[in-house]
């Protein structure tokens, strides 16, 4: 495998933000592509429009890349591709969505300000993120990462999942594009990848036996086929 040769992977983080929970998924790249990791502010709420624009400062212009957008940062992922950007030659997606995944939410939207964010311990988000794949050491890194992060960051962003669709710039997209479904999911029903293969049949889904925190409960297989799909897109 040429590493030199193989599209540089530009990764977009969950709902906490600080990239550290890539660590897994990253090691089992190992050296394969370089990777970026891109991550956004854990002190400033910031809008799907707002954090678009900063993620976009982080692609490259020089060299061929692909984008990963895992779950809350799908919609961004999905509308930065949708700008066609000229370096851009493939798109994966991860337990994601292109609008609200549980739109019954909706009218609950007013309770987002009582939830008891700050300070969370592992055991309450436990279950629902990682299921019977979690370990004390996923735990851990749940529980570092999102105690990082500001509880008014994390209730504005839990508003803009629930006001969020970018079905529209579905239509722009052209690059090839694949979908990491977890099987074991259950923050991000399976009909968030349906709606998204509805409306652009060219998409791909691959399952893989894993909880919503896929790439950090099965990162060696998540890793495999990301890197095949990398290689598929390689240069010269």
């Amino acid at each position: 495998m040429d590493r030199s040769n193989l599209p540089t992977l530009v990764l977009l983080p969950g709902m906490d933000g600080t990239g550290e929970l890539f660590e897994p998924f990253v090691s089992a790249l190992g050296h394969a592509c370089d990777v970026i990791v891109v991550t956004y502010p854990s002190d400033i709420p910031l809008s799907y429009e707002e954090l678009q624009a900063l993620a976009r400062q982080s692609l490259p212009t020089d060299r061929p890349f692909v984008l990963l957008g895992e779950s809350f940062s799908g919609p961004i992922a999905l509308a930065l591709t949708a700008l066609r950007l000229p370096q851009q030659v493939g798109l994966v997606l991860c337990c994601t969505f292109a609008r609200n995944p549980r739109p019954l939410f909706n009218r609950l939207s007013w309770l987002v300000n009582l939830l008891p964010i700050g300070a969370v311990p592992a055991g309450w988000f436990s279950p629902l993120l990682l299921g019977r794949f979690s370990t004390p050491a996923l735990r851990m890194a749940l529980s570092r990462a999102i105690n990082q992060v500001s509880p008014s960051v994390m209730r504005a962003r839990l508003r803009s999942v629930l006001g969020v669709d970018v079905s529209a710039q579905l239509a722009h997209i052209e690059v090839p594009t694949v979908y990491l479904r977890a099987t074991r999911d259950r923050v991000v029903p399976e009909a968030a990848a349906q709606w998204i293969v509805e409306q652009k049949p060219h998409v791909q889904v691959l399952d893989v036996n894993a909880p919503h925190c896929l790439l950090q409960a099965a990162p060696d297989e998540a890793a495999s086929l990301v890197i095949g799909f990398l290689q598929a897109r390689q240069t010269g």
